[in-house]
């Protein structure tokens, strides 16, 4: 599990340009290289407006419900959009996939049952723990253990410093769906790496959606028909599901797995941007600091990635 990615990234696998001319700063090598982390981004967007929707769908269809509803849905959008190709893969290829689904199912339906004890905030923040130990473990530069530290801290400022009063069960739940985070960010690379476009997620998500629907009838049972309540998780699927998973998978095939796990920190300053922002929820000065260190952390990690992209491609012309 503690293998890092091997996906290389963008400024290191770019083809050499046939002119001479020397790229100017900021140029279409940079770009190709901050592409990743727009994807990243727009992924942790996406995922903080579905799971503000997800919390208010709970009461509705519980929590193994709401996860059902959004595996399902998910599968059969990506199914259809993708058509995966079924033959032609190895026993290996088949292998990736199965974990990658069981990680998924267990991502999702550990870090439910967290939300259905404790706020999202702290949910996320305990979470995200899961993907800034990857980070450490799977990085070979000093440099990136410095830029999970400061995100580390800005996780626990975030966090008020402590989580003494909430639920042990919630803080467990929460810790276990960051180690299956961390398995997600692994084996997302390593399927991006063996399936073509989407396929992989495709058929991932199927396998996470059947192994979910027998513990989401068990707990909702009719609840899960009635259209309202399908409707808003179609909405959450696509907005937690669909959408993040693809671009992530995407940016997993040009960025390492230390940088991604990274920038994984940046979820809890989302999570406070969108409730001051949608929400109208106030931001503290302690709050206010504890973002400004996880983005310092994001973007050190991206400067230090880049800059090794650049590194890279310039040594053979020395």
């Amino acid at each position: 599990m503690n293998t890092p990615s091997t996906a290389p990234s963008a400024a290191s696998s770019a083809p050499t340009p046939a002119s001479t001319t020397p790229a100017a700063p900021g140029g279409p090598r940079l770009r190709r290289s901050l592409g990743p982390v727009g994807l990243v981004l727009a992924g942790g967007v996406s995922v903080q407006f579905g799971g503000a929707l997800a919390v208010s769908l709970m009461p509705r269809a519980g929590a193994l419900g709401v996860v059902t509803l959004r595996l399902v849905v998910a599968a059969i959008v990506l199914l259809l959009v993708c058509r995966p190709r079924l033959r032609g893969h190895s026993r290996a290829d088949w292998g990736t996939v199965v974990v990658f689904g069981i990680t998924m199912a267990a991502m999702n339906g550990l870090f439910y049952q967290a939300v259905a004890r404790i706020p999202l905030g702290p949910a996320v923040t305990l979470e995200v723990l899961g993907p800034l130990t990857l980070s450490v473990l799977a990085s070979r530069r000093a440099v990136n253990v410095v830029w999970a530290a400061l995100a580390l801290a800005g996780v626990f400022l975030l966090g008020g410093g402590g989580f003494g009063d909430l639920d042990p069960a919630g803080i467990a739940f929460a810790l276990s769906a960051g180690a299956m985070w961390a398995a997600y960010i692994v084996f997302s690379a390593r399927t991006g790496r063996r399936f073509p476009q989407a396929d992989g997620l495709a058929l991932a998500m199927a396998v996470a959606a059947v192994l979910f629907v027998p513990l989401g009838i068990a707990e909702s049972g009719t609840k899960l028909l009635v259209p309202m309540t399908i409707g808003l998780g179609a909405a959450v699927a696509m907005l937690s599901s669909v959408l993040p998973y693809t671009l992530e998978l995407l940016a997993l095939r040009r960025l390492p797995a230390s940088t991604f796990a990274i920038l994984m920190s940046l979820e809890p300053a989302l999570a406070a941007a969108s409730g001051f922002l949608v929400l109208g929820q106030s931001l503290t000065a302690t709050e206010a600091v504890a973002i400004a260190l996880v983005i310092a952390a994001s973007m050190g990690a991206v400067r230090t990635q880049v800059g090794r992209g650049r590194a890279k491609v310039a040594q053979p012309e020395a």
